[in-house]
């Protein structure tokens, strides 16, 4: 299983109902009833994923999360998880609240483009930083939205939104004490699970 995949499975509770968006090939999802007896759906749009999804006995809806997710009643999951797909949707605040909406608690895990090696990429080239962890350049990457941890923070307090965990990691998922003390700074990937305020 991947890195962050083995952290957030941490924040799953055992026999609980999960919605994976944008699920991929259903890795997640598969291990997750398993291991942890949940109730799990995948929404993804990618055929040969879907397949793939099916292969693994993983229940899938080809789905456009950009439409929303108003075929789900309000409070149907107990955890919504949306993997390093947050910057590549067109209206990252509506899919949060629409996440909010169905499920009690969120999962979301991003890119950081306030990291360091971003930030100097860009004052010493002067170009959108290109490397192993952000392979594509400005204009055939699927990210539309760059944003740090600092934007997402304030997003989420300006919907209403509350962090209860938060861990900054790098490109191996590891949380070094710099990226504790400094998570803007030098944390490379967010992974932050959220709730409702209120």
């Amino acid at each position: 299983m991947r890195a962050d995949l083995e952290i957030i499975q941490q924040w799953i509770p055992q026999g609980s109902r999960v919605l994976d968006l944008g699920c991929g090939d259903g890795e997640f999802l598969a291990w997750l009833k398993t291991n942890k007896a949940v109730t799990g759906l995948g929404l993804e749009i990618d055929a040969e994923n879907i397949n793939t999804c099916l292969t693994k006995g993983v229940n899938v809806l080809q789905q456009n999360l950009d439409l929303g997710l108003g075929n789900f009643d309000s409070d149907s999951f107990d955890v919504v998880v949306m993997t390093q797909a947050l910057q590549a949707v067109h209206y990252p605040d509506k899919i949060l609240q629409e996440m909010l909406r169905v499920g009690k608690t969120c999962i979301i895990t991003f890119p950081n483009f306030g990291h360091w090696r971003c930030r100097w990429y860009l004052a010493t080239k002067g170009r959108m930083p290109v490397s192993k962890f952000m392979p594509y350049t400005w204009y055939n990457t699927p990210n539309i939205h760059f944003c740090t941890f600092k934007d997402f923070e304030s997003m989420c307090s300006n919907g209403n939104m509350q962090v209860l965990d938060r861990l900054a990691v790098d490109r191996e998922h590891h949380n070094s004490l710099g990226a504790r003390l400094l998570p803007n700074l030098l944390g490379e990937i967010g992974i932050y699970r959220i709730t409702r305020r209120g």
